[in-house]
């Protein structure tokens, strides 16, 4: 166990850090599986800008990597283009 005061916050602090970034990132995961479950174009295209902004989100606080942000973004714009 940690023997300073300021090693004792950080333990708090990274706690509810990691419970915060899971909780961003299953959310997000769960509206992706949503959207690529969707069969209605135009219900698609109404829920993408939200999911697509979760995403961005995502990749500014570092939960995930900018460039899988931008993978994700892309193949579900791809899928929404391919409904009909």
């Amino acid at each position: 166990m940690a023997n300073h005061k300021s090693a004792l916050k950080r333990i708090r602090q990274s706690a509810v850090r990691r419970d915060r970034n899971k909780y961003y990132h299953k959310s997000a995961r769960t509206a992706i599986k949503a959207l690529r479950s969707e069969s209605d174009k135009n219900e698609a295209e109404t829920v993408f800008p939200k999911v697509s902004s979760m995403i961005d989100k995502l990749a500014k606080r570092n939960i995930i990597h900018k460039n899988k942000a931008s993978n994700l973004k892309s193949k579900l714009a791809k899928h929404i283009a391919g409904l009909a």
